[in-house]
């Protein structure tokens, strides 16, 4: 009877829990059609190359190129943090009349701390401590207020991915598409600056393998301040203070370990230097993957190999002797 009971007990948490899962998923998704719905009529201009409106001075449908910064991706969108977003969450209301005021281009615009600071929702994610960090970053202290969050951060398109896809090479490659958005981007670089924008494989030229770093960190590794407090530090650092030197990443106290892995990691550290499961899975950086086990066979190898020649040899001396 006992291990029925048992079995029944768990039978009605997996349903109830699985009742709660359901109910949330549900809810979400209500919440997404809602947002489609309100969002319909923006996105049937901004969410396409095309548009039409009708002028009625000239009695006819007019047909135009929408600019291409100003179309949002509908798929993209609706993939982000800010999917359960309308439109008019953010942008003023007065956008709903067309056509737009030209005076609605100069209002300011929201940035990450207007929505997530000071929310007791939001504090486990220490919003203010990030803002804290890129307003002493190299971004920051170099452009001012001309760099805000949405220079990285698109808000139309911006999803969370090392905590939320099991797949690291996603994460990278998605990082690593942030800051080539501006480095590798003439045209988005010299909104802030006149200087030409370097060629990011020529500035690491030093860098062995550069191809297999590209695809297997990401460039915060060796540009951001660590700070293990916060999710991903953004205090971004003037290229004379990037790391150049292999062992801070290629040991077994490496710095990937607050970086790229530490949402993969629930043990900071250990006595035996890097956590093998996290890393193997994806990629393997020599010099900072070991397995004690062979570490102590390899050490225990190593000497009864010199033990069995120095035995060899003293019985060979002993051998010529007599």
């Amino acid at each position: 009877m006992k291990p029925r009971l048992g079995q029944i007990l768990i039978l009605i948490f997996a349903i109830l829990l699985g009742n709660i899962t359901s109910a949330k998923s549900n809810s979400q998704e209500d919440e997404i059609a809602e947002t489609k719905l309100a969002n319909e009529s923006c996105f049937k201009c901004h969410g396409q190359k095309k548009y039409f409106y009708y002028n009625p001075e000239l009695d006819r449908e007019i047909k135009k190129s929408m600019c291409p910064d100003r179309i949002i991706k509908a798929d993209e969108y609706y993939s982000s943090n800010h999917r359960t977003f309308t439109c008019n969450t953010c942008h003023s209301d007065d956008y709903s009349n067309f056509p737009h005021s030209g005076g609605l281009r100069m209002e300011e615009k929201l940035v990450c701390i207007d929505c997530h600071g000071g929310d007791e929702d939001w504090a486990k994610y220490k919003f203010e401590e990030i803002e804290e960090e890129f307003v002493k970053s190299v971004h920051s202290t170099s452009y001012d207020e001309a760099f805000s969050c949405w220079m990285c951060h698109d808000p139309h398109s911006y999803h969370i991915t090392l905590r939320t896809d099991s797949v690291l090479s996603n994460t990278i490659a998605y990082d690593n598409s942030i800051c080539l958005s501006c480095h590798a981007n003439i045209d988005k670089y010299q909104l802030l600056t006149d200087k030409i924008n370097p060629n990011v494989l020529t500035t690491h030229e030093w860098l062995p393998n550069q191809t297999l770093h590209f695809l297997n960190v990401r460039c915060i590794e060796c540009h951001v301040e660590i700070r293990d407090d916060i999710m991903v530090g953004h205090n971004i650092r003037p290229k004379e203070e990037a790391i150049h030197d292999c062992i801070e990443c290629h040991s077994s106290d490496s710095r990937l370990m607050t970086t790229l892995y530490k949402h993969r990691v629930k043990e900071t550290r250990t006595k035996n230097g890097f956590l093998n499961g996290v890393m193997v899975d994806d990629t393997f950086v020599i010099g900072a993957n070991r397995n004690p086990i062979l570490n102590k066979g390899s050490v225990i190898i190593f000497l009864l190999t010199i033990g069995g020649i120095l035995i060899h040899g003293f019985l060979r001396i002993i051998t010529v002797k007599k």
